[in-house]
C-alpha cells in the first residue's frame, strides 16, 4: 500500500456511509459521470453505465433524477458507481444506515449479488442482524480492538448453542414445567415468571424438543407456546462487550 499506492487503488472500491451520487442527475449520468473520471472512454462509460443499471435493477429508473430515488435506489446506484472498473475488493461503509426494511433488502439483494460475483466485500455495520445474513466472517470490535472474530454460528456458540423456550398459559405450571424442561436441559434452566417463559440449553435439536414436548404432555402442563433457538449476534456482542464495574 506504500510502494504501489496507485496499484491498490485500482483494486479496490469504496461505499461511504452517506450515498456520493449527484441528485441531479439521472441514474445514468452519474455511471456515466464517475466512468469518465475514471479514465473510461465515452463510448465504454456508457457502455458500463448500462451494464451496471441492469446488474442493480436500475434500468426503468435511469433517466430519472437520483433525487427521486427511494433510499434503497439510491444506495445500489452508489454501489454501482463504485463497481466501475469491477475492482476484486469493495469496502462497505454502514451501507444501510438511515433506509426502511424495504431499502435494507435491496441493499443486501444487491451485495449478496456481488460477493456470488466474485467480490470481496469488507463491510462495517453496527446491524447484527445484517451481520449475521450477510456476512461469512465477522470480527467483533470494541474500543478499537478485535475482541472476537469467526462466523455467525461460531460466534453464537460461545453462548452455548441451542435453546429450547416454553411459555405456559397458566402461572401455576411454571414450577412443573421447569422440573420438566431440566430432565432434558443440558445446563441451567431459567424461569421468567413475568413472561412464564421456561428456557434452558439443550443438545440435539430435534430429539431434545421432541421429548420436551412429550414430556409436558404426559404432565399435563398446558403450553401457549415451544420451540428451538439460537442466540441472536445482539446477544453475543452484549456478553462479549459487557462492562465489569471496577471498585472505587
Amino acid at each position: 500500500v506504500v510502494r504501489e499506492a496507485g496499484e491498490v487503488r485500482r483494486r479496490i472500491g469504496l461505499v461511504g456511509q452517506h450515498a456520493a451520487v449527484d441528485e441531479v442527475l439521472g441514474g445514468r449520468q452519474n455511471l456515466v459521470m464517475f466512468g469518465r473520471l475514471y479514465h473510461l472512454g465515452a463510448r465504454e462509460a456508457r457502455r458500463r453505465a448500462d451494464e451496471l443499471l441492469e446488474r442493480f435493477r436500475l434500468t426503468d429508473a435511469a433517466g430519472r433524477p437520483a433525487g427521486e430515488y427511494s433510499g434503497g435506489m439510491r444506495r445500489r446506484l452508489d454501489l454501482a458507481a463504485s463497481m466501475i472498473l469491477a475492482p476484486p475488493v469493495l469496502f462497505l461503509d454502514e451501507p444501510t444506515t438511515g433506509l426502511d426494511p424495504r431499502g435494507r433488502n435491496e441493499v443486501w439483494d444487491a451485495v449478496r449479488a456481488l460477493v456470488d460475483g466474485g467480490t470481496t466485500v469488507l463491510m462495517t455495520t453496527q446491524y447484527l442482524e445484517e451481520a449475521d445474513r450477510l456476512a461469512s466472517g465477522i470480527s467483533v470490535i470494541d474500543r478499537g480492538r478485535v475482541i472476537a472474530e469467526g462466523t455467525p454460528d461460531q460466534l453464537r456458540g460461545r453462548l452455548g448453542g441451542d435453546r429450547i423456550e416454553v411459555v405456559l398459559d397458566d402461572p401455576g405450571a411454571l414450577a412443573e414445567a421447569a422440573a420438566v424442561i431440566g430432565r432434558v436441559a443440558a445446563g441451567e434452566v431459567d424461569v421468567d415468571a413475568d413472561a412464564l417463559r421456561v428456557g434452558a440449553p439443550v443438545t440435539g435439536r430435534a430429539a431434545a424438543l421432541t421429548a420436551a414436548v412429550r414430556a409436558l404432555d404426559e404432565a399435563g402442563v398446558g403450553v401457549a407456546d415451544i420451540g428451538l433457538r439460537r442466540p441472536t449476534l445482539d446477544e453475543v456482542f452484549l456478553h462479549l462487550t459487557e462492562r465489569k464495574e471496577v471498585p472505587a
